[in-house]
């Protein structure tokens, strides 16, 4: 597999480790394309083990291709069980991407001084913020059923439905076409609440002229696409037409400036710029953006601090908003591919205010 041998180049030859444990479950997911595991080890030299309890023993068996798999019994310390396997192997240098504190006390009381122990996640985010043709792929996928599931929203919000209304066709509509799930709670969020960025669903009932921020994301084979509108409930306001124009003009600009080697920070400055310069400045109450892939929120990240450059391969959300207290927020948002030339929007839909009933 070529994430092993990359990950091992990363970690054995540039880094110095012989040794490497996973526990984060996507990282996990991401080495094997198996969600069930408890842990893996990869050592220098000798077979990859997969670490996994007895319900999922039999899916690991038929889908954790190229690891031995070991079954974790219930009463069994896996820790323990690891650190047994990290001494036979005879690993001194352990990389880690991630451990709780009692487990890594655990392992490290396990060990006996003999291993020595280091967190490197890092390594392993190098590898999942650069998407290959195949996960490309797989979030084109997943960018098409959240703009189906978008395309439904415009079409069922109108006075009188309550947000969760809303929310289920939407994650119907994500289902019915394939979707293996939802990346995240659906936001339907209205009237006044719309001005919350996390305003999440409610039973309140949709009144006429209400904002409604719509925040959807769909998975399709592990993979997560997100998508933010934000629609009337009727006929829009001239107030509301006017900033809505702003930050459609911020994201429009913000995507355009979306290529390799460019700054995220950069990238951050375009959208708030336009939104400052129209006087909206300090409703404005998050980064840009961030990285997508097997979770919602991956690096890089899009905002004023970020270290961040763009490379070819990365999948970023591109996301301005105003928030008005009492009054409503406005968002848009979507899931963009960084390609050679140009970005490549995985999710498509309508950027008006208007229902579409």
């Amino acid at each position: 597999m070529n994430r092993l041998k990359t990950l091992k180049q990363l970690a054995f030859e540039k880094k110095g480790f012989d040794g490497f444990l996973i526990t984060n479950e996507a990282n996990m997911l991401y080495m094997t394309g198996f969600p069930g595991a408890a842990c893996i080890l990869i050592p220098e030299k000798g077979d990859n083990i997969l670490y996994v309890y007895n319900v999922n023993y039999e899916q690991a068996k038929a889908e954790g291709k190229s690891f031995h798999i070991e079954l974790v019994k219930r009463n069994e310390n896996l820790m323990k069980k690891v650190a047994s396997q990290t001494l036979k192997f005879k690993i001194k240098k352990l990389a880690i991407d991630a451990l709780n504190h009692e487990n890594y006390r655990s392992l490290a009381k396990n060990l006996r001084g003999k291993t020595k122990l280091k967190i490197q996640g890092k390594l392993l985010w190098e590898l999942r913020k650069v998407k290959d043709e195949k996960e490309i792929e797989l979030m084109r996928k997943a960018g098409e059923l959240t703009s189906q599931g978008m395309k439904t929203a415009y079409e069922t919000i109108k006075p009188g439905i309550k947000e969760y209304e809303v929310a289920a066709e939407i994650e119907y509509a994500m289902r019915k076409g394939g979707g293996w799930g939802t990346a995240f709670d659906t936001i339907v969020a209205s009237g006044a609440r719309s001005a919350f960025p996390h305003g999440g669903c409610t039973d309140r009932e949709i009144r006429k002229g209400d904002l409604v921020v719509v925040d959807i994301g769909a998975v399709y084979r592990y993979y997560c696409s997100d998508m933010t509108r934000t629609i009337v409930a009727g006929k829009p306001s001239q107030k509301q037409k006017k900033i809505y124009q702003i930050v459609k003009e911020a994201q429009a600009k913000a995507c355009q400036a979306v290529k390799p080697k460019v700054k995220a920070k950069y990238v951050d400055e375009i959208a708030r710029k336009i939104i400052e310069n129209a006087g909206y400045g300090e409703y404005y109450v998050h980064g840009l953006g961030h990285g997508v892939g097997l979770e919602v929120h991956e690096p890089p990240t899009l905002n004023p601090e970020s270290k961040d450059k763009l490379a070819i391969g990365n999948v970023v959300t591109i996301e301005p908003g105003i928030y008005l207290p009492g009054f409503g927020g406005f968002r848009i948002e979507d899931t963009v591919l960084v390609q050679k030339r140009k970005s490549e929007k995985l999710t498509k839909g309508p950027y008006t205010l208007e229902a579409q009933p």
